[in-house]
């Protein structure tokens, strides 16, 4: 490790538990924006902390699911750490021994993506556990891993990217105004991409360019806020986003994107992909309730058919729950069915960084999605990041091409 490529931050968040000032603190919180470098500086403090605290005695790495863990921390782990400690990694059992002079410890790999998670670290005795994105984790998942830090000398360490500012961690850890927060003996570090002496001026502004709306806020400026107003905000604009006169070019690809509904509306859209962006062309949108009459399958697909005529349809994105439909449009064999990935935040954050990038636009006669953006908004009152379950349905099918298709088509360099 070189201590000279470090950023201040960083290098309080690795040795505070060394310092006079903080050493008597009980836990370590950092947040703030993503590209931080706060996850590589926390991981490897974290290391030598208990290496050379302890000897014999077992801790806690976790993430919101192992693969991620094992992805985002133990395997950059090893990079970061070469040199400085042999470490022999159990892949198959879920944990790794670590080996520094004379001192050897066992760190365990724990999973907390539900309810239910809570139940895999009963048990164990730890010395220290390091929570990588805790704001992920269910609080129920949380509080065992912290109860099992019952050795002397045990230490938290938790890293995150900031979520709602009413977020359970937000306000038991972080917010200090919060009569949640029982006056924690904690070390509270704030991150910003500028924490990170690793990243050219070229690299952050191709961060900056990924985010807008509610997750520039929280990405970006490492800022805890509510998602409220319309979802897409000023991001979808009239004036630049809807084209008169759009004629295709022919290197174009089509294709459709469904959100299936029966009593609740039906909305297809007919998509021409060129090499920088993608056109809505034109939709089809049907809402049973309000004619008060139910299409069937082979009514919508009639739809279908007449909405893509003099159109050769690379792939049908649709809802995976829209089994009966799939199965129509499968037995008549004429369009490749893809099931849509179904990732409402990262979908709508994927859709955000395409409007605010000019990679999708929609012609003028797409009036229900253009409708939709100006009614579809964030549920306030839900308590976390959600949307009101109303004037949805061009919205979701467009955040199903846009997260499935564009994103890898657009946004390949942003991985």
């Amino acid at each position: 490790m070189m201590y000279e490529k470090l950023s201040p931050k960083q290098l309080r968040s690795m040795l505070w538990w060394s310092q006079s000032d903080t050493k008597n603190y009980d836990a370590i919180v950092c947040d703030g924006s993503v590209r931080s470098g706060k996850t590589m500086s926390m991981t490897v403090g974290f290391v030598l902390w208990s290496m050379k605290n302890f000897n014999g005695e077992n801790f806690a790495f976790c993430g919101k699911t192992i693969d991620s863990l094992k992805r985002n921390v133990i395997t950059p782990m090893q990079k970061w750490l070469e040199g400085v400690v042999k470490i022999k990694v159990n892949l198959s059992r879920n944990f790794l021994d670590i080996s520094l002079n004379n001192h050897s410890n066992r760190y365990y790999f724990f999973g907390g993506k539900d309810e239910s998670s809570y139940q895999l670290i009963q048990g164990i005795t730890l010395a220290g556990v390091l929570l990588d994105e805790v704001a992920l984790m269910p609080k129920s998942f949380v509080e065992q891993a912290l109860a099992r830090c019952s050795v002397t000398g045990s230490k938290l360490w938790f890293n995150c990217n900031p979520d709602s500012s009413e977020h359970w961690f937000f306000k038991e850890w972080i917010d200090e105004n919060s009569e949640k927060n029982g006056n924690k003996n904690r070390l509270h570090l704030h991150f910003t991409m500028n924490d990170n002496f690793s990243l050219s001026d070229e690299v952050k502004q191709r961060y900056e360019r990924m985010y807008s709306g509610v997750f520039y806020d929280r990405y970006i400026r490492g800022l805890w806020v509510l998602a409220e107003g319309l979802v897409y905000g000023t991001t979808f604009r009239k004036e630049h986003h809807i084209l008169t006169n759009y004629i295709p070019t022919a290197d174009s690809v089509y294709y459709v994107s469904v959100d299936y509904g029966t009593l609740n509306p039906c909305s297809m859209g007919l998509w021409a992909v060129e090499k920088n962006r993608a056109v809505r062309l034109k939709e089809y949108y049907y809402d049973g309730r309000r004619k008060n009459f139910q299409k069937t399958d082979e009514e919508y697909y009639s739809s279908l058919e007449k909405l893509t005529e003099e159109f050769d349809i690379k792939n049908v994105i649709i809802d995976p729950s829209a089994a009966s439909f799939i199965t129509t449009i499968k037995k008549h064999g004429k369009f490749s069915v893809r099931k849509a990935r179904n990732d409402v935040l990262n979908g709508i954050r994927t859709t955000m960084t395409l409007l605010e990038n000019d990679r999708i636009f929609f012609c003028k006669n797409c009036t229900d999605t253009i409708r939709e953006f100006s009614l579809y908004r964030w549920d306030e009152k839900s308590g976390k990041d959600a949307v009101i379950k109303e004037n949805d349905h061009a919205m979701d099918d467009i955040r199903y091409f846009c997260y499935t298709v564009l994103r890898r088509i657009f946004m390949r360099e942003e991985g």
